[in-house]
């Protein structure tokens, strides 16, 4: 899938953005990204980063389930990545995903995130998933919380002071997105 564009106000030109599946040899470039962000951001609410093992295993675990685990790249170069896991664990929620998206630093507003989102949107559908649910770390987000709008989520609630990192409490916004037939009709499997 390639996804381009021209630029909207204020924002830079946007490249090809080509999305693949990830492989084992992307891993270095994907904990490099998860890493800057769970030190430098709110995407994530882990302090610490795991291991590039444990990181591994975290992919194989979501590919085990058969979920997408996506890679953007834009000239050549991993510009981010993205994943469904499931929303929770009790087996009421398992037609529902949450995702998660992380862009390369520098990398910010260059269509990087939506074409992975997009990507996962039919992805998951295509699977048979019914709903996705986005938690967006920072109330104050609001690049995240635009583009999700943007592709269909709609806020549904916002976590008041959930969490602590960098030093200050932070909210998460709740985000969902219905698939294929959403609630419309019963679940095929």
């Amino acid at each position: 899938m390639s996804v381009g564009g021209a630029p909207g106000a204020g924002t830079k030109a946007r490249e090809t953005v080509g999305v693949r599946a990830s492989r084992e040899s992307d891993l270095p470039a994907l904990h490099a990204i998860y890493a800057h962000h769970v030190l430098n951001g709110l995407a994530s609410f882990e302090l610490e980063p795991p291991d590039p093992e444990a990181f591994a295993r975290r992919r194989e675990a979501l590919l085990a389930e058969g979920l997408p685990y996506l890679v953007a790249e834009v000239e050549g170069r991993i510009a981010g990545f993205a994943y469904c896991g499931p929303y929770r664990p009790r087996p009421a929620y398992r037609h529902t995903v949450e995702n998660s998206v992380y862009t390369a630093p520098g990398l910010e507003r260059r269509g990087v995130g939506r074409a992975l989102i997009t990507a996962l949107i039919e992805q998951a559908a295509a699977a048979g998933y019914q709903q996705m649910v986005a938690i967006i770390g920072d109330s104050g987000n609001e690049a995240s919380i635009a583009l999700h709008e943007a592709l269909g989520f709609r806020r549904v609630g916002t976590l008041e002071s959930i969490g602590y990192k960098l030093g200050r409490w932070v909210d998460t916004v709740i985000m969902q997105r219905a698939l294929g037939p959403g609630d419309g009709q019963p679940p095929a499997r």
